[in-house]
């Protein structure tokens, strides 16, 4: 039996903190796991810059409220959900993602949290655990489950690592360069494709 753990950002809805940095003017925001590896320290700057804005989790959900699905990406996971197991495995937040995911029909997710004060302000973040998308592979492995993968980003990369197959969904240039033993899928058409013949090989 297979499952298929996919990544969200980028594959099946837009940048959220791409699309915060638009609404808001503030272009350090723009910055994402395609630029800097180390989510830690990823995060930790998205964290002062909210500060120094003022920026609170309310701002940013209203931001998230006007995103919509990626083109197709609806019924893309419509078609894989009756094809085999399927998991989402994001490092988004809960508090960011269940609009979204509402939107796409609530797939199975797996991602981390934030803590708030009582002003809204976000005060820390909350990882699953280290390296969740690796671990998040290896349990289902651990359960008998063969794993094929895919994202966009440096993030994903010790998903792809841990699953039997991986594959990259329109990564920067970046990221196909530092990984080039990982196939490159650009549409959703051709990611089913190739979805179909793994699972039923």
């Amino acid at each position: 039996m297979w499952i298929i753990c996919a990544d969200l950002e980028g594959v099946f809805v837009p940048e959220i903190w791409i699309n915060v940095a638009k609404k808001t003017g503030i272009d350090e925001l723009k910055l994402t796991t395609r630029d800097i590896k180390d989510y830690d320290q990823l995060m930790r700057y998205r964290l002062e810059i909210l500060d120094k804005h003022n920026l609170k989790l309310q701002d940013i959900q209203e931001v998230i409220n006007t995103l919509q699905p990626l083109p197709g990406a609806l019924d893309f996971i419509r078609e894989i959900r009756k094809l085999t197991r399927f998991a989402i495995v994001s490092d988004t937040f809960v508090e960011f993602a269940q609009p979204l995911m509402d939107k796409l029909e609530n797939p199975f997710l797996l991602c981390h949290s934030l803590e708030t004060d009582s002003t809204g302000r976000i005060t820390n973040y909350l990882l699953r655990q280290s390296d969740p998308k690796r671990k998040t592979v290896e349990a289902f492995k651990s359960l008998k489950y063969n794993v094929v993968a895919f994202g966009d980003s440096y993030n994903d990369v010790t998903m792809l690592q841990a699953a039997d197959r991986g594959i990259l969904f329109c990564p920067p240039d970046n990221v196909k360069a530092d990984f080039p033993q990982y196939p490159v899928v650009t549409d959703l058409q051709s990611l089913k494709e190739e979805l179909i013949k793994i699972v039923k090989q």
